[in-house]
């Protein structure tokens, strides 16, 4: 038989977060592998960015440790790509974590795959519409490598930017950058299970593609998240959603998710987010009359 019934399954993670520069991708992919394993030494960096993503290593005001990181310098090949997948994942296991920062440099870094098209294009006169076959292959053959790798793997993707006019608090307009695009070939995010939009102005993330309960999240990344997930990858374990807007609970600095849905639970007859909860409170509290208050 062809067809069998359809179960879940216990599955690996495969996200991409994407975003322009300086939105957070690099601090939020260590946060969400950190979440996901509870320890430094499972987590595997693979940095493409001068070494940046050592910024953020054993940082006590981030609450961060000391993960495993190796430099990957030019030239940013496929084949590159692919060993140095290969010993991330041997370094950390089925259960840890693998972070590609960033994989758009395997698409138009040095020695990537537009710049092995061209030089295919060049070699026996060949066009580029027929060059694109082979270079295709390889792009191919590189997105499976990281999808099949038996571990977690989050890959960071850098998008195409320019500056709009927005009028700030004061009224005035001021520059601000907002991302486009992903730098990386056409539909590359398709490929990827989970693929989270990030902002530069408040590092908001957004799902702009998920296969599993993120279809409404907008927070701030944090190794919560990485919990949530893991929880419903290994066990389909739904995580806590506000019962007015549906989005996912998250914590704040004074309370965790539980001490949030047991409170609202009891002073509003449902669960409640944040900000469902303050504006619940603001309209009762104009119900009310002044000796109630």
């Amino acid at each position: 038989m062809l067809f069998k019934q359809a179960t879940r399954e216990k599955a690996k993670l495969r996200m991409a977060l994407t975003g322009p520069s300086g939105s957070g991708k690099t601090l939020s992919g260590i946060y969400v592998a950190y979440g996901m394993t509870g320890d430094w030494s499972k987590i595997a960096v693979i940095d493409t960015e001068h070494g940046r993503a050592k910024f953020y290593a054993d940082r006590s005001d981030l609450g961060t440790g000391r993960f495993l990181h190796a430099v990957m310098a030019a030239p940013f090949s496929p084949e590159k790509y692919k060993q140095y997948v290969a010993e991330a994942e041997q370094a950390v296991g089925e259960d840890g974590v693998i972070l590609i920062d960033s994989f758009s440099h395997a698409w138009e870094g040095e020695g990537g795959v537009l710049e092995i098209k061209d030089q295919i294009a060049s070699r026996d006169n060949r066009n580029g519409y027929t060059a694109w076959s082979e270079a295709g292959k390889l792009q191919n053959n590189l997105v499976n490598t990281i999808l099949s790798a038996n571990c977690h793997t989050i890959v960071t993707l850098r998008a195409k930017t320019q500056y709009v006019l927005e009028e700030n608090d004061r009224g005035r307009m001021q520059p601000v950058k907002v991302g486009l695009a992903p730098i990386q070939r056409e539909n590359t995010e398709y490929e990827f299970d989970t693929v989270l939009w990030l902002n530069r102005a408040d590092h908001m993330a957004y799902a702009s593609k998920d296969t599993t309960f993120l279809d409404r999240y907008g927070a701030v990344i944090t190794p919560e998240l990485g919990k949530q997930i893991k929880a419903w990858l290994d066990e389909g374990t739904e995580p806590c959603r506000c019962e007015v807007c549906h989005k996912i609970l998250t914590p704040t600095k004074t309370k965790t998710i539980a001490e949030l849905a047991q409170g609202t639970k009891e002073r509003a007859g449902q669960i409640m987010c944040t900000k469902c909860f303050n504006a619940w409170d603001a309209e009762r509290k104009k119900g009310m009359t002044p000796c109630q208050s």
